[in-house]
């Protein structure tokens, strides 16, 4: 049975403390371990985004700033996690689940897990809510079986490829980042501020209404049924 890739803050609530669940917080940045300690999902554990879903090199332009992990090593972060296959994973991160989140939701389908989920709103829709929090740092319990990845299944592509198609017209190069940051204006983490030659900008916080909570499937399809005409303009 397929779920949903968004878990709403009631629903959550209703099963956040069946065994098979675990939640996890992916909250990113400065202090981002300070903030879990003080305060976060009751039940939840932290993922740090830097060790264990990436694997970066002193050199950012080995890879980028955070590329994806061996995949025995990603493997072995989960076991460490407490995460079996038939683990049913929730997570969320202080930017309404938009942010680091989603790339361990990706990460995660990529490797087959089925039962796993994006909090919508994240932690300030579960604060809003009034849902449970805690200070306590949750230890997750070894598993008896090792989690066994063969591959990504999911489609990923090397930056050289992507240096290699960003001007073809038969290709759309998306960059997710604030329009400031792809404009060149503001450059707060990379070395070099500006965007790839050709990629168009859609800022992630664009799929997120004013309340921090995902846009219905409805209206992300429209939005992004635009952006492919941008595709058939340039192939014109």
């Amino acid at each position: 049975m397929r779920i949903s890739p968004i878990i709403e803050v009631e629903e959550l609530f209703k099963i956040y403390k069946n065994s098979d669940v675990m939640i996890f917080d992916v909250s990113n940045g400065k202090n981002a371990t300070s903030k879990y300690e003080t305060e976060h999902i009751e039940g939840a554990f932290f993922v740090d985004l830097n060790t264990q879903l990436a694997d970066i090199k002193n050199d950012f332009a080995e890879g980028g700033r955070h590329p994806l992990p061996k995949i025995e090593t990603f493997a072995k972060t989960l076991t460490d996690l407490g995460i079996s296959k038939n683990k049913h994973i929730v997570l969320y991160d202080d930017k309404n689940s938009s942010n680091a989140s989603a790339r361990f939701w990706w990460m995660l389908k990529s490797v087959g897990h089925e039962k796993v989920q994006v909090l919508n709103g994240g932690l300030n829709q579960a604060k809003n809510k009034n849902f449970p929090l805690s200070s306590k740092k949750e230890r997750a319990q070894t598993v008896s079986e090792s989690y066994q990845i063969e591959k990504w299944n999911l489609p990923i592509i090397e930056i050289s490829e992507v240096e290699n198609v960003s001007l073809n017209p038969n290709y759309l190069v998306v960059d997710v980042r604030d329009k400031e940051r792809y404009d060149g204006i503001s450059e707060p983490i990379d070395l070099i501020a500006g965007h790839i030659p050709g990629a168009v900008n859609i800022p992630f916080i664009e799929n997120l209404d004013q309340n921090g909570l995902f846009l219905n499937p409805i209206e992300l399809r429209n939005k992004y049924k635009r952006y492919l005409e941008i595709l058939k303009m340039k192939i014109l």
